[in-house]
């Protein structure tokens, strides 16, 4: 099975495309723009939402589902929201269709018009509004902390897999608080526990931020993210959390009576994750040999491959291999036994290391004969001959530091590449040739942003929320700034 992956260093873009492909992640579709997530992509998949559904319910949220579609109407009634996803909206206007008289085809029946047309949820923020009016009496019904995972419809023109689909999975947190100060800090707890989630689980270093006025969800007051580097120097948005104020609230009308009796509004957060992680996940690690995953998300941990003649040798290595496997599964390790007669060992060694298998062992007859295995890890490539009876605790050494040195590995390179700039031409050359976060004083102005935009393709990924204050000077227009923000081209 040979792998024939363009080189990073060749075509980034082009490499990331073929491995997703190869890899067995995802393929398009017959539907323009929409992806079919395979299932070893899935099983990845699987596992992210498992942890984060954990890590939710720990923090007492609930899951509940709400309908695909959204009358048009819901979304015309918070404007910034609206004129912020107007342009990506998929519309559904009829519901019926029949045959064409002249036997030419299917149409769309002219009788069968909505009375109101639909709008195939580009987020959930309208429909759950609306919900939360005829659940929302009283302070006793706060806060309400409810979660969906869903699929979102969001028409975009250009796409890639995972990283921007017209259709794609996520989770959608939507949650009501009585005071202001509530809210704030679930819209803070849920950015942690985004990034905390990106660095134990994905091994991805992240930094957390707030968005700018421009980049902000529309309709929120305050929005939280997380910004990882890709090995190509560009950032991507990983997860964002909104603090929403009372828009929604005073938009569908949701009050609660207070302790004292009297009507307020609420106040509420959204936030979520995609399977655009999947993408995030693929770049942060991955090599010229193809996926590089943590244990922790990998759907499989070890694979053990016998190398033999004759069904009688296979029978022998089965025997010795089987309580192994039994110890570490037992141990929560997934572990997988290619016993497939339909290929060589070589090419199993290939398709593990493409699909980026943290450990892989192998056993002979000579291993059998002295009592070891052959182990081999994927992130470095070294390989080892280890005793049958110390194989267990090196696999469960291997699987913390191959964790601990692709979150390293990830760390240092983003460590070389956030600069510190103070001219507005270092700013460029450093964008043209090195890429990274660009560390820079803005003034504060839209209209800085947007020359920078418009200059560069740099846009201000976030205003890191340990930014410490100084005094320094827009690298634009020279006026007073007392903060560095983080600029980068972006996915």
């Amino acid at each position: 099975m040979g792998k024939n992956l363009t080189k990073r260093a060749e075509d980034y873009s082009k490499w990331y495309n073929e491995l997703v492909v190869k890899a067995d992640l995802a393929e398009n579709s017959g539907v323009r723009g929409c992806m079919v997530i395979k299932p070893y992509g899935f099983a990845i998949w699987e596992k992210m939402q498992a942890q984060l559904d954990k890590m939710f319910k720990e923090t007492g949220h609930e899951n509940a589902y709400f309908p695909l579609f959204i009358p048009k109407s819901y979304l015309s009634k918070e404007a910034s929201h609206v004129a912020g996803f107007a342009k990506e909206c998929a519309v559904v206007t009829h519901y019926r269709l029949k045959n064409a008289e002249d036997g030419s085809g299917i149409i769309v029946d002219p009788d069968a018009k909505l009375e109101e047309e639909l709008i195939v949820r580009p987020t959930s923020e309208t429909i759950i509004w609306d919900t939360y009016r005829r659940w929302i009496q009283s302070y006793r019904d706060l806060p309400l902390l409810i979660n969906q995972w869903a699929n979102v419809v969001r028409w975009e023109m250009r796409t890639r897999l995972f990283l921007r689909t017209a259709e794609f999975l996520w989770q959608e947190g939507h949650t009501a608080h009585a005071t202001e100060k509530e809210a704030i800090a679930e819209a803070e707890q849920m950015m942690n526990i985004y990034a905390e989630f990106a660095e134990e689980h994905m091994a991805m270093p992240v930094i957390k931020g707030i968005k700018t006025e421009s980049e902000r969800f529309a309709g929120a007051v305050e929005t939280y993210c997380i910004e990882a580097l890709m090995q190509d120097g560009k950032a991507l948005q990983a997860g964002t959390s909104h603090f929403l104020g009372q828009n929604f609230a005073k938009a569908f009308d949701v009050k609660f009576a207070t302790k004292e009796g009297s009507q307020e509004y609420v106040w509420a957060t959204s936030w979520g994750a995609s399977t655009r992680l999947m993408g995030a996940l693929v770049m942060t690690h991955s090599d010229d040999n193809g996926l590089v995953l943590p244990p922790k998300l990998a759907p499989i941990q070890v694979v053990i491959v016998p190398i033999y003649k004759g069904e009688e040798q296979l029978d022998a290595i089965s025997d010795r291999v089987a309580p192994l496997v039994k110890e570490l599964r037992s141990k929560g390790i997934s572990v997988k036994f290619d016993n497939r007669d339909t290929h060589k060992p070589g090419f199993k060694f290939n398709e593990y290391e493409l699909k980026g298998v943290p450990v892989r062992l192998a056993i002979g007859q000579r291993d059998m004969d002295n009592g070891t295995y052959e182990v081999a890890r994927r992130d470095t490539l070294e390989k080892e001959t280890v005793n049958a009876d110390d194989v267990v605790a090196k696999i469960e050494f291997l699987m913390e530091d191959i964790q601990r040195n692709i979150f390293q590995k990830a760390l240092d390179h983003r460590k070389t590449h956030i600069t510190e700039v103070n001219s507005y031409d270092e700013f460029k050359e450093v964008l043209e040739n090195k890429g990274g976060f660009v560390s820079a004083f803005w003034d504060g102005t839209l209209e800085t942003e947007e020359k920078i935009k418009d200059e560069t393709k740099a846009t201000i990924r976030c205003i890191p929320i340990d930014a410490k204050d100084e005094v320094g000077s827009c690298l634009v227009t020279g006026k007073p700034a007392t903060k560095r923000v983080l600029f980068a081209k972006a996915y």
